[in-house]
């Protein structure tokens, strides 16, 4: 965590400041596979309704260093068993970091307490089945806290501005 950060279990009180951090990413379509249209309500549904899934929140402690109003949502992640039944004690997760809360750790600090979460929940691995390879700061975050690139799966990705692009499969032991 950074010191003006917090990381906590979401509540639905935070919907809004989650959608607001979630809604350019989805909308931007360059580092996600939700369409780029995706309502709020599908949104929220995705994001927050997959069985068995965790969701955090990255809230703001001090808003006089940050500039943000205190308990405003920096960003969210998510984790959830990769799969059900004998795959289900690897975790899968997502992440998504608010313009307020981008280049200021977040996404660290987001990655921290989504790995320690699972590892506390049992999991014994985590798997990211489609990191977009033009991703470079996630790539680079994922690599720098021990997850490695087991595959990448060609032109799997259609980018709005790159066009066709990689998926990476990466993936690290608890």
């Amino acid at each position: 965590m950074t010191e003006t950060t917090e990381v906590r279990d979401a509540t639905p009180e935070d919907w809004p400041g989650m959608w607001r951090a979630l809604e350019p990413v989805f909308r931007a379509g360059e580092t996600y596979t939700y369409p780029r249209d995706i309502s709020e309500a599908d949104a929220r549904a995705a994001w927050t309704g997959s069985p068995g899934a965790r969701v955090l929140v990255a809230v703001s402690t001090d808003p006089d260093a940050t500039g943000v109003a205190q308990g405003a949502v920096l960003g969210t992640a998510k984790y959830l068993p990769n799969h059900p039944g004998a795959g289900s004690h690897v975790a899968n997760a997502s992440f998504v970091v608010g313009p307020d809360g981008a280049g200021r750790g977040v996404g660290r600090a987001l990655a921290r307490a989504v790995l320690d979460g699972a590892r506390g929940d049992g999991y014994r691995a985590m798997q990211f089945n489609a990191v977009v390879e033009t991703n470079e700061r996630a790539v680079r975050l994922w690599e720098s806290l021990g997850f490695a690139i087991l595959a990448t799966v060609p032109e799997a990705f259609d980018h709005p501005v790159q066009g066709l692009v990689g998926l990476h499969v990466m993936h690290r032991a608890l």
